[in-house]
């Protein structure tokens, strides 16, 4: 049976996520875990998306608003756009893999960094596409040879900024340079997922009228701390929006997460004191990693990716041990690196005294 499948699917592997705790408990029988591997919020939710989840129980034996009407209304006033722009998803995953659907076909490609995130890759060979990888700079995307890369074959172009799992950025200016030298008929997704940690951060929101081939997705997992609800969205031209929507499921924004999300968005002080508590815990990282000799890819996003000097997989391992998950990125090309979220400051104290240990049992 498996001959009988799409071929470009066979040649695809699963994508691989943070190590649950609850794996972890099972695996090694350790109870006192912290999990700073999948840049999750490490606050909870806030005060406001708990009452809107509690008040919205009472309604679970019926199927969610198809269209998202109050959720997209917010976003609208709150980016000041059309709500016909805005195409919802299961997470900003889904408007990814929803960008590609629309735009690739058998005998086309996308074009995507050598280190971007992975599900880029995945949602245009599903698509039958080939994927271009171009060579990163400084762990970054050069958009230069981004653009370059472009051919007759190009139907979408994938640029995450700032991007996982490397945290690095490009300004505003940079894209709008690059959407300038990119054909009209090649969509440009500009992934914005953690945009929000900035305090001035890049908006190609603002580019969208000028640039009608220009796609750019948000998400409520991040800074919100929605990462069980599963809401993301992506913000078009209305023509594009309308393509994306006819290839959507049904109800894949559930009750329970528009809710959410829509009393997330007017949860200012949530979001500016997860953004205060973010800064610290990037600094208070680094600072150990400085103390450890290690260097370390400056971010912009809710994690940071560090060299640990060897091949990293013992490293992850040993630290496990010490009931501390991180993120192993030798499958984004970077076999000797670690990604951890910045956690609370007693999780990232935890984390720096596993690391040391877990690169002392591993030394040479």
């Amino acid at each position: 049976m498996t001959d009988a499948v799409n071929p470009a699917i066979a040649g695809l592997h699963p994508y691989q996520p943070g190590k649950p705790i609850e794996e972890l408990a099972r695996e090694r029988g350790i109870t006192d875990i912290v999990k700073l591997a999948s840049n999750e919020n490490p606050r909870g939710p806030g005060s406001l998306v708990r009452q809107a989840l509690q008040a919205g129980v009472v309604d679970l034996s019926r199927y969610p608003d198809g269209n998202g009407f109050r959720l997209k209304a917010a976003l609208a006033e709150h980016h000041d756009i059309a709500a016909e722009q805005i195409t919802l998803g299961n997470g900003s995953n889904d408007v990814l893999d929803l960008a590609a659907r629309v735009a690739v076909s058998p005998g086309t490609s996308g074009v995507v960094d050598e280190h971007c995130f992975v599900v880029y890759p995945l949602a245009i060979a599903s698509a039958n596409g080939r994927v271009v990888r171009v060579p990163s700079v400084d762990w970054g995307h050069d958009l230069d040879a981004l653009a370059a890369a472009v051919d007759e074959t190009t139907r979408i172009v994938y640029i995450a900024n700032p991007n996982n799992p490397t945290g690095t950025w490009v300004d505003d200016s940079a894209i709008e340079s690059f959407l300038a030298r990119v054909p009209q008929d090649v969509w440009v997704v500009v992934d914005e997922a953690y945009a929000e940690y900035l305090a001035r951060y890049p908006n190609a929101i603002a580019l969208v009228d000028r640039h009608p081939n220009l796609i750019v997705t948000r998400t409520f997992s991040k800074i919100y701390g929605l990462a069980a609800l599963r809401v993301g969205y992506s913000i078009s031209s209305p023509d594009f929006a309308d393509l994306m929507n006819r290839v959507r499921q049904p109800f894949n924004a559930n009750s329970l997460g528009l809710l959410a999300a829509e009393a997330a968005l007017q949860d200012v002080d949530y979001v500016a004191e997860s953004r205060r508590l973010n800064v610290d815990g990037l600094d208070q990282i680094e600072r150990g990693l400085h103390a450890l000799g290690l260097d370390w890819i400056p971010s912009l996003g809710n994690f940071i990716s560090f060299d640990a000097g060897r091949r990293a997989g013992a490293v992850y391992d040993a630290m496990l041990d010490d009931g501390v998950i991180v993120r192993p990125v030798a499958n984004y090309g970077m076999p000797n690196h670690l990604r951890v979220t910045s956690g609370l400051p007693p999780e990232n104290s935890r984390f720096l005294t596993a690391l040391e240990r877990a690169l002392e049992r591993t030394a040479r």
